[in-house]
């Protein structure tokens, strides 16, 4: 299986001619039929596959790591590869990508800094990815400790785009081909802008019904969603839960990596203050990480106290972030698609080139 995996893995790098996340790369190699799983995180599996294969082998792999989480055919990378493996299924970072300083604030991420560099072309015109990159490096919008910012950048770009589509949301990039990449503002509102709409009045809607939901069935739509994103052996505790922790459970990264966490769920509207994330680190059992899930967001005090250097641990999840995987994992919400029709210019039609010449 593993070499059947890797085979699909070199054709639709191959064919896509340029550095791919795992996660994109791993959604067009099962579109492609070249490669099928009845496994819960193909993304981990085959990010740890390549990450296998690239260690096993070093320079006579036929894969290279260019960038955080983001790989490439050796014969086609100028990279001097890269270490870090990504771990899908955590929660996302509210801020900034690995591949960027999180040490000074006056930089953008990768993404933030590609809508400020497109935002300021006087045109209106998509950008090639590369371009876009040495704009952001000369300007300091970026900071950097990679080796290729524009394989990080186009990684990340493609990621959000998929990530926003999926959750039926409208992302800030378009796809132009070929590596270039525009605004989604630039282009006139229409039939996608009412399907935007539409979709965030469900968001909206899914958000409000959770506040319903009685304690016991909110912390079992918890456990639900942390099983659909990777998480093993999930329990939820009940009554039964000492120190407030509603849920236990271990996240698996690519059947190596196991972090136990323990999970206290907040069904509030008012944001969840630092006194609750001392309170999470300290009902931890020995080796596990802390993670609170709520409905409402998190106040300044309560993320610089998850943050603290020298303490174990405590990831945060507020609302939003909570009804995005709903939708990523189809719990709460059903997908219609509907084939959308678009004039376009016919081969032979020369129409527009001449002046009403009679038929």
């Amino acid at each position: 299986m593993s070499e059947n995996l890797l085979a699909a893995v070199e054709r639709v790098l191959d064919e896509a001619d340029e550095p791919l996340h795992y996660q994109d790369l791993t959604r067009r190699v099962l579109e492609s039929g070249l490669w099928a799983t009845e496994g819960q995180t193909p993304a981990a599996t085959i990010n740890a596959k390549l990450s296998t294969d690239i260690k096993r082998h070093g320079d006579a792999s036929r894969f290279d790591r260019t960038a955080p989480g983001v790989f490439a055919l050796r014969s086609r990378s100028a990279s001097g590869g890269c270490d870090e493996v990504d771990e899908p299924g955590a929660p996302e970072p509210a801020a900034r990508s690995a591949d960027e300083s999180p040490q000074d604030d006056s930089f953008l991420t990768f993404t933030d800094a590609a809508e400020r560099v497109l935002s300021e072309s006087s045109d209106g015109q998509p950008m090639h990815y590369r371009a876009i990159t040495e704009r952001a490096l000369a300007a300091g919008l970026i900071q950097t400790r990679g080796l290729t910012p524009e394989a990080t950048l186009i990684a990340q770009l493609g990621t959000e785009i998929d990530r926003y589509v999926r959750r039926g949301q409208t992302p800030r990039f378009v796809r132009a081909g070929r590596g270039y990449f525009g605004l989604t503002r630039w282009q006139p509102r229409g039939l996608a802008y009412e399907i935007e709409q539409q979709n965030a009045r469900v968001r909206d809607e899914l958000h409000s019904r959770l506040h319903s939901l009685a304690p016991a069935e909110f912390e079992a739509l918890v456990g639900d969603v942390l099983g659909a994103i990777g998480f093993a052996e999930v329990t939820v505790m009940g009554r039964s839960g000492d120190g407030g922790v509603d849920v236990r459970g271990t996240l698996v990264v690519g059947d190596v990596i196991q972090t136990r966490m323990a999970v206290q769920v907040k069904r509030w509207k008012s944001n969840v203050q630092t006194p609750t994330v001392r309170e999470v680190r300290g009902s931890l059992g020995a080796h596990e990480q802390g993670l609170i899930i709520t409905t409402s967001g998190f106040s300044a005090g309560a993320v610089e106290e998850a943050r603290r250097r020298d303490a174990v641990p405590v990831a945060l999840m507020d609302g939003k972030q909570f009804v995005n995987l709903l939708i990523d994992n189809g719990l709460g919400v059903r997908r219609d698609s509907h084939i959308l029709l678009e004039l376009s210019k016919l081969e032979h039609d020369t129409s527009g080139e001449r002046q009403d010449e009679p038929t």
